[in-house]
């Protein structure tokens, strides 16, 4: 079964808007055993939306339509897969007073142009989820399927889990579970976690079950991707387990959590575990490590709170900076944990990127130097990935190098 995505929406082309929406959809045909070859992306406009529709339709039996079912004129989708239908188009009332009714929930008035909405290609089936105003589609096309969904990403994907993944299994005859777990990692580059688990990686290319993927993540780090297919979810998900701890071994401290665990989150995690209190100087980071730490504990219960101020504040090198930002900042906010991480002065001749950090625990400190690459923007996220993940590895008492490049 293959199955094609197209989205819809001059913005697109643009750049106006950056398209998540196909790359989420491709993730999750994936991970139910649909095969998706193409990925397609088309303006606003009647013809080239028929051409590119139709192009699909050609080499595969499914295709998502994303996008351009709004109430604006330039919403022509309904119109676009009609005409390759065949078909008219009818006015489903009962949809008409259910947008209706979502607009008086909200205390405002539907516009007639909402009613566009409403409008069906006839012989296609409406998708049940309707968490907003534009109803999905499920429109056949002989022994083929066009399906549209809206380009607002929460309901694109209520309509993708709640009805359009399991229809394509259906319509493939596939029975198989494919389970997916994602191994989150720092420490080590793309093409040096490639190495550490080359051996293993050989090994599945001949046995085809599980699979391993790399994708970079930037903040979030590396992810190894594991997915297993079975003929029920309950074995596949033992495949999971046992190729987790295989890898496990392999890259032992280097991974940090699973799914969607974030660095933050697991340390958060190892804080609570232990009762303590943390608080942080972001020399470098500039407010971004707190934003972070406060989505994970808005109450602030153990992340209390952040001083921002220059790497050059204070006496010494920058070593010896660092060390008095992390015992200061834990001083100031009577927290169990300083944690600081800096720049060196110009002045004092090290190479752009480095960053100097330092975790002050009760009467003990720890310190490490950090080689980080990138312009402003990628130099803050790498020293927040990489001060928690210093901070983590303090935590387990894990061994760490004095100097760390990324």
């Amino acid at each position: 079964m293959r199955c094609e995505v197209v989205a819809i929406g001059t913005e697109l082309l643009l750049g106006q808007i950056v398209d998540t929406n196909s790359s989420w959809i491709g993730e999750h045909l994936a991970l139910a055993g649909i095969d998706s070859h193409f990925q397609v992306k088309v303006g606003d406009n009647f013809d080239r939306m028929e051409a590119c529709i139709r192009q699909a339709l050609g080499r595969s039996e499914a295709v998502i339509c994303c996008g351009g079912l709004g109430p604006t004129q330039d919403d022509i989708t309904r119109e676009v897969i009609a005409h390759i239908m065949g078909v008219e188009m009818v006015r489903d009332e009962a949809i008409v007073d259910r947008i209706r009714q979502m607009f008086e929930s909200r205390g405002r008035v539907m516009t007639d142009n909402n009613r566009r909405q409403a409008d069906v290609p006839i012989g296609a089936e409406l998708i049940a989820e309707m968490p907003g105003t534009a109803p999905g589609l499920v429109c056949p096309i002989g022994d083929k399927v066009i399906y549209a969904v809206p380009g607002v990403p929460y309901e694109m994907r209520t309509m993708m889990e709640g009805t359009i993944l399991a229809d394509l299994q259906r319509r493939s005859g596939q029975t198989a579970a494919i389970r997916s777990r994602v191994l989150r990692t720092w420490g080590h580059s793309e093409s040096g976690l490639a190495e550490m688990l080359a051996d293993r990686i050989t090994e599945l290319d001949v046995l085809g079950n599980p699979t391993l993927a790399f994708q970079a993540s930037g903040i979030e780090g590396l992810k190894v991707r594991i997915t297993a297919k079975s003929d029920d979810a309950e074995t596949a998900e033992k495949i999971l387990a046992e190729e987790e701890q295989l890898i496990r071994v392999l890259l032992d401290d280097v991974i940090f959590g699973i799914d969607a665990e974030t660095m933050e989150s697991v340390v958060i995690d190892r804080l609570k575990q232990r009762g303590l209190t943390m608080a942080v100087a972001e020399a470098v980071t500039g407010g971004i490590l707190s934003t972070r730490l406060t989505e994970i504990d808005p109450a602030m219960a153990t992340f209390r709170g952040a001083r921002i101020g220059h790497s050059e504040d204070g006496s010494g090198d920058a070593a010896a900076r660092a060390q008095a930002a992390a015992a200061d900042v834990r001083r100031d906010f009577a927290t169990d944990v300083g944690v600081a991480a800096i720049h060196p002065a110009k002045s004092e001749g090290h190479r752009p990127g480095t960053v100097f950090a330092s975790i002050a625990i009760g009467d003990q400190t720890h310190e490490t130097t950090m080689a980080l690459p990138g312009d402003l923007s990628r130099l803050r996220g790498f020293t927040v990935i990489s001060l928690m993940n210093f901070l983590r590895q303090t935590l387990d008492g894990a061994p760490h190098r004095k100097r760390r490049s990324f």
